[in-house]
């Protein structure tokens, strides 16, 4: 395997640094102003995005940044929290749906402001003209 050269080293090393500065910025937001963690915001998010409020949990897992096992005890908190709740998939007994419940959709509409404000003052601000190579070269990454 080919070595990275020093600009290819230096934007992957920069990507995994500010993903993880954006990423805690946006967590810390969330809790300190909604008590929630970015992982059940994104929870919500999808749900809230989703025809009827509803997703498989195969689909959601394909679209979250958490582990398989970690959405899984996920969804059991916000389950007991009362932000979404399982169905059961008509056409497969052994399948469910997760779906976003009225308290869901309050505490995502709350927390809505302070997350797409964080994104902004966190990440696209400091985008400026190269927001759509941005983008584009991630859309390429996401769909290799």
């Amino acid at each position: 395997m080919a070595r990275m050269n020093d600009r290819e080293e230096a934007a992957w090393v920069g990507f995994l640094r500010a993903q993880r500065h954006v990423l805690e910025k946006l967590e810390a937001e969330l809790r300190a102003e909604h008590s929630l963690s970015l992982s059940e915001f994104e929870v919500l998010l999808h749900l809230n995005n989703a025809p009827r409020n509803a997703l498989r949990m195969k689909e959601l897992a394909a679209n979250v940044l958490v582990t398989p096992s970690g959405l899984t005890r996920l969804a059991d908190r916000m389950v007991k929290q009362g932000l979404i709740a399982r169905e059961t998939c008509p056409s497969d007994r052994r399948g469910y749906f997760l779906v976003l419940t009225a308290s869901g959709r309050e505490r995502y509409e709350a927390a809505s402001p302070t997350h797409f404000r964080g994104v902004s003052d966190h990440f696209v601000r400091f985008l400026g003209d190269d927001a759509s190579v941005v983008a584009e070269a991630l859309g390429r990454i996401a769909a290799s």
